[in-house]
């Protein structure tokens, strides 16, 4: 279930923002526009409906940096969603102890009968947990946005340190879904070889396109515990074993890629961090094609630097953020305002020209 429609009121850099999403959101700005601080609403209400939410809001830094401009300024932040006839809004206000606690949390749903009102089932006041999970077992509007927001995935592969998640040995019965830091990487490769075949050989020959030298994986249980698994892989023309160590930091981050965005069963909507990051220009062209092919399946929402990855797209794409007077905006670029200068110019190279905004 896509996300249409977000309202976001004093969240952070954001006084008040209303956005509507696209399947393909590829969001580009300076630092400091709130290109992370868009993405972290969805990383908060994620944790929200599994339980964590005031364990996320204390990680965070406490009630007074998620609210514009702290507790002077703001008292209250709002969330609104609104998937297709079903939505979810919610107020929250800080506490005593420097925490948030729900004032107000609602589902709604739009139907034949109530197209204009909406019909709005209230899930409680004054909690400091989501009552979401509770009313998804007992009603089906609730159960919905549940699932749609359990169901969202946060990736950022940047950490490809010796001591990265990836490079570790995993646990081979975790690879219902790729980990945020692909963690899981060679469990979810297992099993998508020994049971999606078709879709493991796309990954396979995706990653070849980039790394001609890349013959397959060895994904194997580990022969001392069978529970466990590593990332292990050959080179064209020869049988020596190689481990997630002898890659290159680029060639590791686009088999992560490749693997979230040609899984059989992507999440609703998936979130990726500047996933330029490390990778070859050519890759970067097959990358833009990975993204507008999840997009025709899944929700995806990038945050990016890269002008060539920007060229790669349409004006509806590109969500441009910028800073003004204090607060975070975001406006689609329309192909109307584009057209003129498309045909001499990539929309990257525009960018980059500081002709579309989302510059210092």
């Amino acid at each position: 279930m896509k996300l249409q429609n977000i309202i976001l009121k004093g969240f952070k850099s954001f006084h008040e923002l209303d956005l509507e999403l696209s399947p393909l959101n590829v969001m580009i700005g300076p630092n400091g526009s709130g290109k992370s601080n868009f993405i972290s609403v969805f990383k908060l209400l994620n944790e929200m409906v599994i339980g964590n939410f005031q364990a996320s809001v204390a990680r965070g830094g406490g009630a007074g940096t998620f609210l514009y401009y702290g507790e002077k300024v703001t008292k209250e932040i709002e969330v609104y969603l609104r998937f297709g006839a079903n939505g979810y809004n919610c107020v929250w206000v800080p506490t005593a102890d420097g925490n948030l606690f729900f004032s107000k949390e609602d589902c709604l749903f739009w139907g034949a009968y109530t197209e204009r009102t909406g019909y709005r089932e209230h899930l409680g006041s004054g909690h400091r947990e989501s009552n979401l999970p509770n009313a998804a077992g007992r009603a089906r509007v609730p159960g919905y946005v549940m699932n749609a927001l359990v169901s969202w995935r946060l990736y950022h592969f940047h950490d490809t340190s010796d001591t990265a998640a990836v490079k570790r040995t995993a646990d081979i019965n975790d690879n219902l879904y790729l980990r945020a830091e692909a963690s899981n990487l060679a469990s979810v490769l297992y099993r998508l070889r020994e049971g999606s075949r078709n879709y493991y050989e796309a990954i396979r020959d995706t990653i070849r396109e980039v790394a001609p030298f890349f013959d397959d994986f060895l994904l194997r249980p580990d022969p001392t515990n069978e529970t466990k698994i590593r990332l292990e892989w050959r080179e064209r023309g020869s049988d020596y074993p190689f481990m997630a160590y002898h890659l290159s930091d680029g060639t590791l981050r686009f088999m992560c890629l490749a693997t979230l965005l040609l899984q059989p069963y992507p999440p609703s909507t998936i979130l990726i961090d500047e996933p330029e990051l490390g990778l070859h220009p050519a890759a970067i062209t097959i990358l833009a094609g990975l993204l507008k092919a999840a997009s025709t399946r899944t929700q995806v929402i990038v945050s990016t630097q890269s002008v060539p990855l920007v060229n790669q797209f349409e004006p509806q794409d590109i969500l441009v953020l910028d800073r003004v007077q204090g607060q975070s905006t975001i406006r689609r670029l329309g192909s109307e305002e584009m057209k003129d200068w498309l045909d001499d110019f990539g929309l990257g190279d525009l960018w980059e020209k500081n002709l579309l905004g989302g510059r210092p």
